[in-house]
């Protein structure tokens, strides 16, 4: 989302590092493109002005222009002033002492706020919670059964009645089954409406004064980019949200908006959307999408994430075979399943340190990993322990079975061979990592 002001920003900062020494004329001269970059990239005007003055008073300091690396300092300005701009730390969903605890989603139509109620409750599952979803978007049976259907995939129970019933009378029978059934957070999945519509935006005003949520979170887009901060503020004047997740931010919006709705709304970003799977809801840190947003990359975050996919036994064992250069398609299938459980591909390789410009332009299609699953989903278990009894006529049956080519079979078997013979260096400490030059 932010790669376009990546670059830009990336720019800037070669000419400042480039230069021994800055003197003032120089940090006005930055600040001006950063203002245009900002611009730009979607980020509200008076959230502009504000942010690159704050940076242009730190930067003409003394002990800055006269450091030993005063591009440098700069660098970490901005660095601290984007944290700053987003929130300065995470915040996590607040949850009531006396349990259940009842949360609010609100936004218009077309924001992702059935999916995210669905990504919510599948968070507070695997966090050893038990929620419920209750479809309060009455006047839409698709809505209705959408929340049911998700419900189903992530085994979380959804309150629902028949379509036209009015929500504030719907919450208390919801509420009492949640208690019946021992539910300890109940989320409300609300029906999209135009911050505009009077009668609309009147029925979330009595359905909070009904329900009293712990918490009312805005679900926004964040592909339409200043228009999210316009809805984002009408919201919270009517309704004094406590929060906003941010959907989409896997898109290739501008992402002006994560930049803009804490400073217009006072309000935080506590989650964001990273891509389309149940799995993809995670909190918002802006101190990492800083150092994303420079180049710096998101270590931290790829930890999680492979923390998160990759079972400790999974990886012993992986080690041992690897050890004994017994690695096999099996063992290649079971890695790539742990990969897509880390999320899209192309957003892992650009928490990695300056590999997004390396990356960029180059074609990282997830559904690559399905044709290779397909391929040696077609094998038998023989031939997926022992490649070398691939000859053609076997070739022709998995390329027929996998819905592929002997082409697409063969190149994958050279790849797995090349993968091979790099773990065989790797294991025999003859390996030596390449060296990037960034």
């Amino acid at each position: 989302m932010f790669e376009s002001l990546s670059e830009k920003l990336e720019g800037i900062f070669k000419k400042l590092k480039g230069r021994g020494l800055l003197k003032e004329e120089d940090i006005a001269e930055a600040m001006k493109e950063i203002r245009m970059a900002l611009l730009e990239a979607d980020v509200n005007f008076k959230v502009v002005k504000d942010f690159t003055e704050k940076v242009k008073q730190r930067s003409v300091g003394k002990g800055v222009l006269e450091s030993i690396t005063p591009g440098q300092q700069v660098v970490k300005i901005v660095h601290d002033e984007l944290c700053a701009l987003m929130g300065g730390g995470f915040h996590k969903i607040n949850l009531s002492p006396n349990p259940p605890t009842i949360l609010m989603l609100v936004g218009l139509h077309g924001s992702g706020k059935t999916t995210t109620a669905a990504k919510l409750a599948n968070n507070f599952k695997k966090d050893g919670r038990r929620p419920m979803l209750v479809a309060l978007d009455t006047e839409r049976p698709a809505a209705i059964d959408q929340l049911k259907s998700l419900g189903l995939q992530i085994d979380v129970p959804v309150y629902a009645t028949k379509p036209g019933d009015d929500p504030v009378r719907i919450f208390p029978e919801a509420l009492q089954k949640s208690n019946l059934e021992g539910r300890d957070v109940l989320i409300l999945d609300t029906a999209g409406r135009l911050h505009i519509d009077e009668q609309l935006m009147k029925e979330l005003e009595n359905l909070k004064r009904e329900a009293k949520p712990k918490e009312i979170l805005l679900v926004a887009d964040a592909m339409t980019g200043q228009d999210a901060v316009n809805i984002a503020r009408s919201f919270n004047d009517r309704l004094d949200i406590d929060g906003v997740i941010l959907t989409k931010m896997d898109g290739d919006a501008r992402g002006g908006a994560a930049l803009s709705i804490i400073a217009v709304t006072g309000k935080p970003i506590k989650l964001i959307g990273i891509g389309e799977k149940l799995e993809f809801l995670e909190i918002f840190h802006p101190e990492r999408m800083a150092s994303r947003i420079l180049g710096m990359g998101d270590v931290v975050s790829l930890v999680e994430k492979a923390q998160e996919a990759v079972e400790m036994e999974e990886a012993l064992i992986l080690e041992e075979k690897l050890r004994k250069d017994s690695f096999t398609f099996e063992d290649l299938k079971n890695q790539i399943k742990q990969i897509k459980k880390m999320g899209p591909l192309e957003n892992i390789l650009g928490m990695i340190p300056g590999l997004g410009k390396q990356i960029k332009g180059i074609n990282l299609d997830d559904r690559a990993f399905g044709k290779v699953e397909a391929i040696i989903n077609s094998m038998t278990l023989q031939e997926r322990k022992n490649y070398v009894i691939l000859n053609g006529s076997r070739k022709k049956r998995i390329a027929d079975g996998s819905g592929s080519t002997v082409a697409d079979v063969n190149r994958l078997l050279k790849q797995y061979m090349e993968m091979k013979k790099m773990l065989k260096k790797f294991k025999s400490g003859k390996f030596r990592m390449p060296q990037f030059k960034f």
